[in-house]
């Protein structure tokens, strides 16, 4: 938080994966600091068969359907952690499980991250990306599936806790034009309300395209900066671009 504002953010929302026990921690800190905080998380869920990731601002993180929810994935990502540390060690690379978990400040959020910086820090590979490449996405001897919620369980759950959803960073997925707007109709039918149109990952032709879709579908606008460490990041916090001219902001509705 205190980096957010030395970078002259005045409104953030921390969007951690599939988890709000930070929001609490988070909400005090910006407050500390001068700055306004928002809700927010980031659901997982699968769609065309590839993970694909929803936003969800300004929700109540109490909420019974939610939280609910959100255990559910917990309970998947423990299970899928085991496997992933059993393949792992069937080529040679021991102790994943433990030393990923080290990385998890939150047990119950663990995921492909923690083993990144895992076999990071010990040097099986020089960086994170490096290791999602070489070990953790399908095809690779550390990936292992995952059963995610879909599209209408996870809008639903953000929905009915009173939040907005929106669709995170969409450039990032391989999907042809036909499929990315099958993705968006049925987001929108579910109850989708936004998409994010500037993110860290991308590039002005990016922002040019999911600026005509948002207003196309008549979504709100995101912007984040999708920050997870200053060495794994695309951005720093608060070191975006602006919106374009003509898109309504998601933060109008906070």
């Amino acid at each position: 938080m205190r980096r957010a504002a030395g970078n002259g953010v005045s409104l953030l929302s921390l969007t951690d994966h599939d988890g709000v026990s930070g929001l609490a921690r988070a909400r005090q800190e910006a407050e500390t600091v001068g700055m306004r905080f928002v809700n927010g998380v980031e659901i997982s869920i699968e769609w065309g068969g590839a993970q694909v990731h929803l936003l969800g601002y300004r929700f109540d993180a109490d909420d019974a359907a939610l939280t609910g929810g959100l255990a559910s994935i917990h309970s998947g990502r423990l299970v899928r952690a085991r496997s992933m540390s059993e393949s792992l060690e069937k080529i040679g690379i021991a102790g994943c499980f433990e030393g990923a978990m080290r990385f998890a400040e939150n047990p119950k959020l663990i995921s492909r991250a923690h083993f990144a910086r895992h076999l990071a820090a010990t040097g099986v590979c020089k960086d994170v990306r490096s290791v999602f490449d070489s070990y953790l996405v399908p095809g690779k001897p550390g990936y292992v599936e995952h059963r995610w919620p879909t599209v209408a369980e996870a809008v639903g759950w953000i929905v009915g806790a009173g939040g907005i959803a929106a669709v995170a960073h969409p450039a990032r997925y391989a999907f042809s034009r036909g499929e990315m707007r099958k993705l968006l109709d049925e987001f929108k039918q579910c109850g989708g309300q936004a998409i994010e149109v500037v993110s860290g990952s991308h590039s002005v032709d990016d922002v040019g395209t999911y600026s005509r879709i948002a207003r196309e579908y008549g979504f709100m606008a995101t912007s984040g900066s999708d920050f997870h460490g200053p060495d794994e990041s695309y951005a720093d916090l608060g070191r975006v671009a602006s919106l374009p001219e003509g898109l309504t902001p998601v933060w109008e509705s906070f």
